[in-house]
């Protein structure tokens, strides 16, 4: 028996009968119902501040600073890079969340206990089920970063817990992400050297589009009673000059062979040696920051410690101020 062909005028509209029978046959691709002012933490993809802004600055040819060699051997000659983000450890998140909203979203009072002087006043539009640092149940800085796409403006929060009709934190500060604006001298922000966290954070998102083009946010176990612009703020009594000052900014020496790391860990390091990193907070030595993530390969990250601090120097952008 002899197979029957269609010419294609009739199997096209036998076709058109099919997909007007069964309608539901034309998108088998599941459905989402996201609230609409909420977007993707992925999806960020606004500049964060303007090309010529600190962070976004090219310090590949920056001149050596003069007490490069005394900051680095205060910090740890020998101390290991150390990713402090990756997945999760012990149940919550490795790293700083962050949350991306519209500008539909209902502003949250925000009540300081700490550092209101130096604080900018709420609300903020942070959503109750905002990721906390750590999780919901940290101890420790428990950072709340929230970006409004529509509006372009960067809200975070310092030891932030949620209560009724809020958010309480020790201090907290808004960005304008298309200003160059920093925060008044001396006063302090969600970090220690009165920056702000997020632009400083490895995410995911950038390594896997192929490049990181600004300067990372690293933490050091102590530093002086000074600062580089543009931080603002110091957070030491120590007037041992060998110690770093809050906003030092350190780069990857050009001569460190990075080939025989994994690619997502050549595009960190590739960014470390042209943009840098900056001291933005105290805490363990060499941690470089970034947010969680379940794409990130800890094992990956992990290889990173076989970076040393001899492998860095400071570069000069500026006086310490007092």
């Amino acid at each position: 028996m002899q197979p029957t062909c269609l010419k294609l005028p009739a199997l096209l509209l036998l076709l058109a009968v099919l997909l007007l029978t069964f309608p539901n046959c034309r998108n088998t691709e599941p459905q989402t119902d996201d609230p609409p002012d909420t977007v993707d933490p992925l999806a960020v993809d606004i500049a964060i501040f303007p090309a010529d802004n600190p962070w976004n600055t090219d310090i590949s040819a920056a001149a050596v600073h003069p007490d490069s060699a005394a900051f680095i051997a205060s910090i740890g000659a020998s101390g290991e890079l150390h990713a402090d983000f990756g997945t999760v450890w012990e149940g919550a998140p490795i790293g700083i969340p962050y949350a991306v909203v519209g500008g539909g979203q209902p502003p949250a009072a925000i009540t300081y206990t700490a550092y209101g002087d130096e604080s900018d006043p709420g609300p903020f539009p942070i959503p109750d089920d905002a990721p906390i640092e750590g999780g919901d149940d940290s101890d420790g800085d428990r950072h709340v970063i929230v970006i409004d796409r529509d509006r372009r403006m960067l809200y975070e929060l310092y030891r932030a817990f949620k209560i009724p009709g809020g958010w309480k934190a020790e201090s907290g500060a808004k960005w304008d992400l298309a200003s160059n604006a920093v925060r008044p001298k001396y006063w302090t922000s969600a970090d220690a050297a009165g920056l702000p966290v997020f632009p400083g954070l490895v995410r995911y998102l950038e390594v896997q589009q192929g490049e990181i083009s600004h300067a990372l946010r690293f933490t050091v176990a102590r530093t002086q009673r000074g600062f580089i612009y543009p931080a603002r703020h110091f957070a030491s009594s120590s007037n041992d000059l060998a110690r770093p000052p809050m906003g030092l900014r350190l780069r990857l020496k050009a001569g460190v062979d990075i080939s025989g790391f994994a690619a997502v860990n050549q595009r960190i390091l590739r960014a470390l040696k042209k943009y840098g990193m900056i001291v933005a907070d105290n805490g363990s030595d060499w941690y470089l920051s970034g947010a969680p993530d379940s794409h990130w390969d800890d094992d990956d990250l992990h290889e990173l410690q076989r970076i040393r601090g001899r492998d860095f120097e400071a570069v000069y952008t500026g006086p310490i101020e007092h």
